[in-house]
């Protein structure tokens, strides 16, 4: 993978692109944090290659469902414990942030899907889902600021990312309206200007 990588890098630097490597449980050595941090340096190509850090999938990285040995957050985890979920997001976000080029705004149930050892993968979930485990604007500060509070401004423009859903519920303007509603917040609380 990362002599892919490191090919994919060549071409990319001869069109003066970036690559991001979004990070997923279920792609195999992208598969958990520690995986990705060590493919990332293992392609040692920080100026070409860098993480996109979806909140979905980053949130599964902490519970380590392919990985186990890479879990932060315990076992039966209980999601009422929300200082244990923000010190996990504060480890895994310290790892991968100086990597991070893309980042997606997004909402998690922690649920998976999948059989097997190494085929568990997450899904999106709509931003106001009562199910939802993180505090989407709040949470979102782990990657966009740094391990002081201070915004990196990295990004100039980040996105939402959460389309698996079905048509009718992406035709429903409240649908969109909240999608939106929660970047503002995110803007609000960690946006600048140039």
């Amino acid at each position: 993978i990362a002599e892919t990588f490191r090919q994919a890098c060549k071409i990319a630097d001869e069109h003066g692109e970036r690559l991001a490597a979004e990070g997923e449980i279920c792609w195999g050595g992208m598969h958990s944090w520690r995986r990705m941090v060590q493919l990332l340096e293992l392609v040692d190509r920080p100026k070409t290659l860098g993480f996109q850090a979806d909140m979905a999938h980053t949130l599964l990285y902490t519970l380590g469902y392919n990985a186990p040995e890479d879990a932060i957050l315990p076992a039966n985890y209980d999601w009422k414990d929300g200082a244990k979920l923000d010190e996990a997001l504060k480890k895994l976000t310290a790892a991968l942030r100086p990597w991070t080029i893309d980042f997606h705004v997004a909402q998690n149930d922690a649920t998976v899907h999948g059989t097997g050892s190494h085929d568990k993968t997450g899904r999106h979930c709509l931003a106001d889902d009562p199910n939802g485990k993180l505090d989407i604007a709040r949470h979102a500060g782990y990657w966009l600021r740094d391990e002081q509070g201070q915004l990196t401004k990295k990004f100039r423009h980040i996105c939402w990312d959460g389309c698996m859903f079905p048509n009718a519920v992406m035709m429903k303007p409240d649908t969109w309206n909240t999608i939106l509603g929660v970047m503002v917040k995110v803007r609000d609380a960690h946006g600048w200007r140039e």
